[in-house]
């Protein structure tokens, strides 16, 4: 069945459709429709779940941590200062081994107050633990949630579907919704070995010294470590059973590129309409989208890299006193590499900028043209 929804609709069917069993929700532009069709689907007997009403999203993280530890499959949403609000519940999710799944609307940070799209409240989280999947298109965004369960529960560590403020989340797409009986199949149910039971009883979340949260943390980072191959084949798999098959990264015209456009999100889709343009002008142009961006698929990039002459990242986020995000990450993927191509990063679209298929033409002509990376950063669209 196919239904037309917005980006933060598909995010509350693939929690429906994933059989969430539990929804702690606050309510955040531009993420309250994600948790107002949930409480919907709730109150009307759609969902078999429990909606949890709280009164902040540090609350929302630390419900959804409570009620994952019983072995209940949780979703959560949230979006900008929400996001930084659960900071330090997101670091205990994680240590927890609480595979959550949360939608996070990329919204700029404040001051000064916006509610336009930008990466860094995500990305401000990178070293939390948590995985990051970043979707270009209502489509994806619905598969990845179902996806990501799928990876978490097997690895247990938490993780976001993230899209883009108003891009995507309150744009109108058609979304192929699967067949229930088939997601079943394709997601069991949640069965952890060990859960908050008091006809089992065990100790979680106690204090431990140095001699034992070195190894704890050496065991989260395996786990993530192991959820590299683990997203390829649950995007495999999945393509097997839907039709739509998904990777860490996604390429096109890369086989015979001699140059590089790398991007995420909904910035991928327009560099797509920029790399056909660029074709017809004659350039051996290619597109790298990353999808996960936790944890980093540094070998595929590595992989792509070592056949091009140079590569421009766009990133729409900075981290400040650096760089772009991905940008630092691309460039530290390819550091031991023997002649890495030469890698320039550009910061486009922050706080909602509108990027176009001409202002990526423009940068990549512009990055043509230099010798070198003359700094870090480059800016797209800065009007003082």
């Amino acid at each position: 069945m196919r239904k037309v929804m917005i980006g933060n609709h598909a995010l509350s069917y693939g929690a429906k459709i994933s059989r969430a069993q539990v929804i702690p929700a606050y309510p955040i532009t531009p993420q309250t429709e994600v948790v107002e069709l949930l409480s919907e689907m709730c109150a009307n007997g759609e969902m078999d779940a429990k909606f949890i009403k709280v009164e902040s999203e540090h609350s929302a993280m630390t419900a959804s941590i409570g009620a994952s530890a019983t072995g209940a499959r949780v979703f959560t949403a949230t979006s900008a200062q929400g996001l930084a609000l659960m900071h330090e519940v997101l670091h205990w999710a994680v240590g927890a081994r609480t595979p959550i799944v949360m939608g996070n609307i990329n919204r700029a940070m404040a001051p000064p107050w916006t509610i336009w799209t930008e990466q860094t409240d995500s990305l401000a989280q990178r070293d939390t633990g948590w995985m990051q999947l970043y979707a270009q298109n209502s489509q994806e965004v619905l598969d990845s949630v179902i996806q990501a369960y799928k990876v978490a529960e097997a690895v247990q560590i938490p993780a976001m579907v993230i899209l883009a403020a108003f891009v995507l989340s309150h744009t109108s797409e058609a979304v192929e919704l699967p067949e229930q009986g088939k997601v079943d199949e394709f997601l069991p149910p949640y069965e952890p070995e060990y859960r908050i039971d008091p006809a089992n009883p065990h100790a979680f979340g106690g204090l431990t010294g140095p001699d034992g949260y070195f190894e704890l943390r050496y065991q989260i980072q395996k786990a993530i470590e192991d959820a590299l191959p683990k997203w390829d084949e649950v995007g495999a798999e999945f393509g097997e059973v839907f039709g739509r098959k998904y990777g860490l990264i996604e390429t096109y015209k890369v086989e015979d590129a001699k140059n590089l456009i790398i991007s995420s999100a909904t910035l991928a889709s327009t560099a797509r309409t920029a790399v056909d343009t660029l074709r017809e002008k004659g350039e051996k142009v290619g597109l790298l989208r990353i999808r996960i961006f936790r944890p980093f698929p540094s070998a595929q990039i590595r992989s792509i890299l070592s056949s091009v002459d140079r590569a421009v990242v766009v990133d729409r986020n900075i981290s400040f006193g650096a760089s772009g995000i991905f940008y630092q990450e691309v460039k530290a993927a390819v550091y031991n590499e023997k002649n890495p191509p030469p890698i320039f990063g550009v910061i486009a679209g922050i706080g909602g900028r509108d990027v176009t298929k001409k202002d990526i033409i423009d940068i990549y002509e512009d990055i043509m043209r230099m010798d070198e990376p003359k700094s870090d950063i480059i800016w797209k669209g800065v009007r003082l």
